[in-house]
């Protein structure tokens, strides 16, 4: 989600990894859009239904959702600086706003028992002591509990259930934990200015995608053979390439939108990330209407491409259509409202 900031202050590259972000979600979302009741047969997948859901473990799963945190990190800082530089109360003005986001994520809820929103809101209020901290503080805070979760998770690989401390290790490695290490990387990069800067980093940048590379690369393998063979340890090998996978593909992302025939091509995505809260919502109703009428009682991977590109495809038209006549998306227009408790213009 983005806090609405005036389209001449727009980071074009941050609204573009945001649309590509909301996409790669859907792939994990759509199944989520039944609800699985007592006595329903999952089956299991072979053939082209057991690679696509492999190739989604691979590449998807904890990737993108992680890429949505670490952008949603990049928007509290841009929101609360921006609310300072007009002389409000930034700390209180995104509590605000949280409780609001809050209020909209149990709403969606009753809708899309998966929705990420009510998480969100509340792991977005550990935030809040970093607005003031140095960047070498919060650089320090980062490493610190990044590090700790990646011991947790090869401690839990090495030992498994006999590992210490074990209730502790499984929150420590929980999607919480990940989340708040991506909200915060976001708030890092922000706060220390690098994504303003690609161009004068780019060295650095290229450090970091070229070593995630191979790191990146082996976990995949690793992903692979444990599907095909059913280890019991898969999710705890996915969660382990989240970090690695984040730093890969948003270094590249970032590098590639260094370049004007990139973000051309890239662009109607860019309307799609403007307006994120409105369509992420919006998928689990689109994406529940599409698995009405073509009457599914299962979603199996091939449907979840088909599903998930179709709900895209629609975004994107409506999304660049909405962009022509009005300035924001109906959700964060509501969002805003709420956020300040009386009409703002937006630039």
């Amino acid at each position: 989600m983005n806090p609405s900031i005036p389209q001449q202050e727009r980071i074009a590259a941050l609204d573009i990894i945001r649309g590509l972000a909301l996409f790669g979600i859907l792939f994990i979302n759509v199944k989520g859009y039944i609800v699985l009741t007592e006595g329903m047969i999952i089956p299991e997948y072979t053939g082209i239904n057991q690679v696509i859901d492999t190739l989604i473990l691979m590449f998807v799963e904890k990737k993108f959702f992680s890429i949505f945190s670490f952008l949603f990190g990049v928007g509290f800082y841009i929101f609360a600086s921006r609310a300072e530089r007009r002389g409000d109360k930034p700390l209180w003005r995104f509590t605000r706003r949280l409780l609001v986001l809050l209020l909209i994520g149990i709403i969606h809820a009753f809708v899309f028992w998966g929705t990420i929103l009510p998480i969100y809101a509340l792991i977005g209020l550990l935030l809040l002591p970093f607005y003031r901290a140095k960047v070498t503080t919060i650089r320090n805070w980062l490493g610190g509990i990044s590090g700790v979760y990646l011991l947790a998770l090869i401690s839990k690989l090495a030992m498994g259930a006999t590992v210490p401390l074990s209730s502790v290790v499984d929150f420590v490695i929980s999607d919480t934990t990940l989340i708040f290490i991506m909200f915060l990387a976001g708030f890092l990069a922000a706060k220390a200015d690098w994504i303003r800067r690609i161009g004068e980093l780019k060295k650095r940048f290229r450090l970091v995608q070229l070593g995630s590379l191979p790191i990146f690369a082996g976990l995949s393998v690793w992903i692979w053979l444990a599907a095909q063979h059913g280890t019991d340890d898969l999710k705890l090998i996915i969660s382990l390439s989240a970090i690695p996978g984040v730093l890969l593909y948003v270094t590249s992302l970032f590098l590639l939108l260094e370049h004007r025939a990139a973000r051309t091509i890239l662009q109607p995505f860019a309307r799609v990330g403007q307006m994120a809260l409105t369509n992420y919502v919006a998928q689990s109703l689109i994406g529940s209407l599409f698995i009405s009428l073509m009457g599914l009682e299962t979603v199996s991977p091939v449907h979840v491409v088909l599903i998930a590109c179709l709900i895209m495809i629609v975004q994107l038209v409506y999304s660049s259509l909405w962009f022509r006549y009005f300035k924001m998306g109906p959700l964060e227009k509501a969002w805003r409202f709420m956020t300040y408790g009386k009409k703002q213009t937006a630039k």
